[in-house]
């Protein structure tokens, strides 16, 4: 079986692809760092979506996600952005915490694991 890696650096990829499996990085808002943890997070999950996209899924088959926040005290917020983004009924197994990010202007960080057809 192959491995096909998306956007790779010296350190990580941003994206590997196994199979039928999709993995991504923890993603920061790269265009929106800074900004409210609503902004982060929206730019997140665009990243997510082209990541997604770019391997072959969607975030209809998300399995597992995730999420990081600088303060559990923004959980509401961020909390908005993700259920308007999640694909109804496709929602995956998730899991939430407070965590010390890489920069203090992240707020938000989000990885997920999908499946492909």
């Amino acid at each position: 079986m192959t491995i096909k890696r998306i956007n790779p650096g010296d350190r990580m990829s941003q994206c590997v692809v196994h199979g039928n499996t999709v993995y991504t990085a923890g993603q920061v808002a790269q265009n929106a760092p800074g900004g409210s943890v609503t902004e982060q997070t929206t730019d997140i999950l665009a990243a997510i979506d082209r990541l997604l996209g770019e391997a072959g899924s969607d975030k209809s088959k998300l399995l597992s996600a995730n999420i990081w926040l600088a303060d559990i005290g923004d959980f509401a917020e961020m909390n908005a952005v993700w259920d308007a983004w999640v694909s109804p009924g496709n929602t995956p197994a998730r899991a939430c915490v407070e965590s010390k990010l890489a920069s203090p202007k992240f707020t938000v960080e989000i990885g997920v694991i999908a499946a492909r057809d």
